[in-house]
């Protein structure tokens, strides 16, 4: 359970730094299973519904920039979201009543793997309240060199920026480096030991650079909302869902609750939002998104996300 200051501290910055999110034995067993996936990738070459490749991704030298929706790779992932420290971080947060809305193990290979550039998650996914939040569980050291996750202390309490491409219009993942509302003077750097945790509001600006060291650098990603926020229309992967009818919208929010009971009368606030419409040509991923959307890099100057 957390601290009333730690939880004061979220309110207030949108983030946090938790240490020994999980034992040393889910860590232990988290790895394996992390680097047994890696593993099985030299037979992958190209994405596909497991794997997001990186650039040099060969059978010699396995180069991934994620795993997708690690809880269906291998449910153990699932179980320690449910019974670990997270789990009290979670409600501490959020209530008794949460849900999943998706996960990722971002595995940003070394020397060079993948930046993730500045957005705001909210921007992805927009519901009815904003009562929700990321878990970052570090399964390795991860340090300065490593490109480790940079979040702007504050921004969720801020407005939602456009993260639309100023040539194309279209959604593009990531929000423009020249904004005059972005302030990456005063980011900061959320490093850590294995089995720490960073904790985001889903309105909070990050990015994370590449990846510089000789080393992976492996982040288990939980997206999470309080069970009364529902999805609006306009994200894709709801949209993908909706296309089953309402029993299979039903049964994945049935089937992703963490914690306590589902509900059928979502809160609404107001929160300001913008729909990720019209969508990128690729939206396989937040990598796919930013490219083919055309979204400019804060983190190799002002080009394009490169290929």
């Amino acid at each position: 359970m957390l601290a009333a200051d730690d939880i004061a501290f979220y309110r207030e910055n949108g983030y946090l730094m938790v240490e020994d999110a999980v034992s040393a034995e889910q860590l232990a067993r988290l790895r394996e299973i992390t680097y047994a996936l890696i593993e099985k990738s030299r037979a992958v070459s190209e994405s596909d519904d497991v794997y997001d490749l990186d650039n040099g991704h060969s059978a010699d030298a396995p180069r991934l920039t994620r795993i997708k929706l690690p809880h269906k790779q291998d449910p153990y992932y699932w179980d320690v979201l449910q019974d670990s420290r997270m789990t009290g971080v979670l409600t501490a947060l959020l209530g008794t009543d949460t849900a999943l809305q998706t996960s990722k193990l971002n595995t940003k290979a070394p020397g060079g793997g993948a930046a993730v550039e500045w957005h705001q998650d909210w921007a992805f996914y927009p519901h009815s309240n904003d009562d929700m939040l990321a878990f970052g569980l570090m399964l390795e050291d991860v340090e300065q060199e490593n490109g480790p996750l940079q979040v702007i202390p504050g921004s969720h309490r801020g407005p939602v920026l456009s993260h639309h491409s100023a040539e194309t219009g279209v959604f593009c993942g990531a929000i423009d480096p020249d904004d005059p509302l972005f302030h990456p003077e005063k980011a900061v750097t959320l490093t850590g030991k294995a089995g720490s945790m960073t904790v985001h509001h889903v309105r909070a600006l990050h990015g994370s650079a590449p990846n510089l060291s000789d080393r992976n650098r492996l982040i288990l990603f939980y997206e999470c909302r309080a069970a009364d926020a529902w999805p609006l229309v306009g994200s894709a992967s709801y949209g993908k869902l909706a296309s089953g009818g309402a029993q299979a919208l039903w049964d994945h929010f049935s089937e992703h609750m963490i914690t306590g009971d589902m509900t059928t009368e979502p809160r609404a606030e107001a929160v300001p939002m913008r729909l990720p419409l019209p969508p990128a040509p690729h939206a396989g991923s937040i990598f796919k998104t930013q490219k083919s959307g055309g979204a400019r890099s804060a983190f190799s100057g002002r080009e394009k996300v490169e290929a």
